[in-house]
């Protein structure tokens, strides 16, 4: 009888500081369009959508609630942009993506006992 050897792999996370393997850089254009169909998505009748339109006809300045708004949105996103690229040089894309998981399901289990539980 052939002795046989079993190997379990366990997933681990990798927090060194290494570069991340290169991969083929999408063109310009397709990172943008994709960022921008995206946010374009998302923000639609959101919140923020919502405040703007109820600023613009309370105040009667629609130019001023645009640029307000604008800046807002300009800073919240080089903000997300600049801790993405924190984020992107400290942990591997695998880290991030579990991580990002996680608070997702631990949020997403927040409101639903919410709704639940009232």
């Amino acid at each position: 009888m052939k002795n046989s050897v079993s190997t379990v792999k366990i997933d681990t996370f990798d927090l060194t500081t290494t570069a991340p393997k290169t991969k083929k850089s999408d063109p310009v254009w397709v990172v943008f369009a994709t960022t921008f169909i995206t946010i374009f998505l998302a923000e639609i009748g959101d919140k923020t959508q919502l405040s703007t339109l109820l600023m613009s006809a309370q105040s009667h300045a629609p130019w001023l609630v645009f640029l307000g708004a604008g800046a807002a949105l300009v800073t919240t996103s080089l903000l997300g942009v600049l801790l993405g690229g924190f984020i992107a040089s400290r942990l591997s894309p695998k880290t991030v993506e579990k991580s990002a998981g996680l608070v997702l399901l631990l949020v997403s289990s927040m409101l639903f006992w919410d709704v639940i539980h009232g």
